[in-house]
């Protein structure tokens, strides 16, 4: 049995995507400070639109921004390759906090669960995370 594959668009049609859907989000790679904050702004923006829903069509545009800011973040302040969970152990130890001391992001119960691997970061408690801990929603992700 053949694979159907859809045909590829030509260079001009993706133009025509690309262009509106570019001016539109304002920042589509980030090279400077000034695209990083437009990037984390918009980043804000889908989490508050999309919460924990893995299937909403915004998804894949929160992904793709998400891994440009994180290149970004790479390439300016190298951080070295850990599970979620673990930079969240890391930023816990840091900041002196036990899992109680995050009840303003998730249930205790969460927070362990979340450490003890039993349990995945959800977007809405990732978002939170960020804002308390002033780093990138995308270290949780």
């Amino acid at each position: 049995m053949a694979h159907v594959h859809k045909a590829v668009p030509e260079p001009k049609a993706l133009l025509r995507a690309w262009m509106p859907f570019k001016e539109l989000i304002g920042v589509t790679s980030v090279h400077t400070e000034e695209d990083y904050a437009r990037a984390q702004a918009t980043i804000e923006v889908l989490l508050d639109e999309i919460g924990d829903n893995e299937n909403h069509p915004l998804t894949d545009v929160l992904g793709y921004l998400a891994d440009q800011v994180v290149v970004y973040e790479e390439e300016r302040c190298p951080i070295p390759e850990a599970e979620p969970r673990e930079v969240l152990r890391f930023l816990m130890d840091q900041h002196g906090l036990k899992q109680d001391d995050l009840a303003d992001c998730a249930p205790q119960s969460r927070i362990s669960d979340i450490l003890n691997g039993r349990r995945d970061i959800s977007k809405e408690t990732a978002k939170k995370l960020a804002r308390r801990f002033n780093v990138s929603v995308a270290l949780f992700l």
